[in-house]
């Protein structure tokens, strides 16, 4: 393991000048860097390992990381009795942050564990310092970019570019010029390299009293958006076939053709470790459980999900957002969803796609989803940068494939989903949609029963429908109208046959 010195801004000094004071701040570098990949810290994964030269630490020890100019080492103890120990090794990821910890000054709680190498510290926590204003200004700041560099890999540097109690940082969000400059230099390694250059330039103008307010705010607005989601790998883990299957049966009943197909998705999965080239259309009648398939596909892969709907989309600039050069401009739906997701392995899930307004001088809004669907990564105007999208899984759903275009149609696997048999969605009724009400409505099975004639009569009252949404609006009807008659008439149980379905629903 070679020692690495943190790369600082020679901030316009000479070069003679500044050779000297790296030589100096070489002389007083203790540690040396390691690679890891965990995404959790304890004792035998450490974010950094503490000498104790002055004896063992306390399971909690406050203090400051020294200013790395003036060496690497963690100063601890009130100020009559300071004692300082040098850090002997640093997980590679969290260099830029314990270094920005010690320029800043930042006091923190450094939990830890003695032993056989020294000190290890897991967790560290920003402390009040008696009034001093935090750096970031932000609640939830230092835990959030720990949790982001626990989920990123050992930074990779270009040749010329040198408890119970923990704070939770799930609600934080990067919205300050001040938080979005810390977790660039604390965080920056996390990003694809064309997006930290993107950021990097972004920042410049959002900082710049050289341009206009208008295009500060839209700058320092779209790197928000931009570091707020988690640019991750596009590697994916082995999936458990047994268990995705369980899952496709929990959700949907027959569409065997569906779920085969799912399943020869996780198996490719496991052998490449990358998604398919391909995403899955799912074409047929409304209420079959286009939608349905598609969260649990989502749930199967372990991944969020995001959805768009084609129906409100009547130019393709909605989709790929407004250019800068106007105050109005905005971000696309695409960008959006990506933010609203909060990550870049998603399953997209693009409703209606047959319903996309063709009729406009913009042409076919459609067609802008044509690179997402490449995995060539998509640029949206406002963003002015191309995000990589090859850890988003698209499933799209229709109803009437001859009104989408061939362009689309070649990125897609087609499933054809037929409608449901009439004993098929009796079956719904009874084992799907009537438990999911009277769970929904916090009512006991023996409480509300319908008997298989009455299945028989709620599926020939919606004989001429297709789907199955309507079933479950049936089961609604039927449990509220037991409820009222358990509490007005202090029945324990009510029973609807045939005759009382069909009084009940006509």
């Amino acid at each position: 393991m070679a020692d690495r010195i943190f790369d600082f801004s020679n901030g316009g000094v000479p070069a003679e000048q500044e050779k000297k004071r790296q030589e100096e701040i070489a002389a007083k570098v203790t540690y040396t860097e390691f690679d890891a990949d965990n995404q959790t810290c304890d004792s035998g994964h450490p974010m950094l390992v503490i000498a104790e030269k002055n004896g063992p630490l306390d399971h909690h020890v406050t203090g400051l990381f020294t200013d790395p100019k003036k060496g690497t080492a963690f100063g601890y103890g009130r100020p009559d009795k300071r004692r300082t120990e040098d850090i002997l090794k640093v997980d590679s990821r969290f260099t830029r942050l314990v270094n920005w910890l010690g320029t800043n000054q930042i006091l923190v709680r450094l939990t830890g564990q003695s032993t056989p190498e020294g000190y290890a510290v897991y967790k560290i926590r920003e402390v009040d310092s008696g009034g001093v204003a935090k750096l970031s200004a932000e609640d939830g700041f230092l835990q959030y970019v720990i949790r982001r560099l626990l989920e990123s890999k050992p930074p990779v540097r270009e040749a010329a570019d040198s408890d119970a109690d923990e704070e939770d940082s799930d609600e934080m969000k990067l919205t300050s010029l001040q938080t979005i400059s810390d977790y660039l230099t604390c965080a920056g390694d996390t990003l694809p390299l064309n997006i930290r250059k993107w950021a990097k330039r972004n920042l410049a103008v959002a900082r710049s009293r050289e341009v206009g307010p208008d295009e500060r705010r839209h700058a320092l607005r779209a790197l928000s958006i931009m570091l707020n989601i988690r640019w991750k790998e596009s590697y994916f883990g082995s999936i458990d076939p047994v268990k995705a299957r369980q899952i496709l049966d929990e959700e949907l009943f027959g569409l065997e053709n569906v779920k085969q197909r799912v399943i020869e998705t996780i198996i490719q999965i496991n052998r490449t470790h990358t998604l398919p080239a391909y995403g899955l259309l799912l074409v047929g009648p409304a209420g079959t459980g286009k939608s349905q398939i598609a969260y649990a596909v989502a749930r199967i892969l372990q991944l969020p999900w995001t959805s768009l709907d084609m129906s409100s989309i009547h130019d393709a600039e909605q989709l790929t957002g407004s250019s800068r050069v106007y105050s109005n401009a905005k971000p696309g739906s695409i960008m959006e969803a990506f933010y609203q997701a909060g990550e870049s392995n998603l399953v997209f899930i693009i409703n209606e796609l047959d319903k996309a307004d063709s009729r406009t001088s913009q042409g076919n809004p459609a067609d802008a989803l044509l690179t997402l669907l490449d995995n060539l990564g998509f640029t949206d105007n406002y963003m002015e940068c191309t995000v990589p999208t090859t850890g988003v899984y698209p499933i799209a759903t229709a109803n009437d494939r001859s009104r989408i275009s061939d362009p689309l149609m070649t990125r897609f696997a087609v499933i054809e989903i037929p409608d449901y048999t009439p004993e098929e969605k009796k079956t719904i009724f009874l084992r799907f949609s009537l438990p999911k009400v009277l769970r929904r409505m916090g009512m006991r099975p023996e409480e509300c029963v319908v008997t298989d004639d009455g299945a028989a009569a709620v599926v020939e009252h919606y004989i001429d429908l297709p789907g199955v949404r309507d079933l479950e609006q049936a089961a609604e009807h039927l449990a509220a109208h037991a409820l009222l008659e358990i509490e007005e008439n202090k029945k324990t149980a009510v029973r609807y046959d045939a005759d009382e379905v069909r009084r009940i629903l006509e």
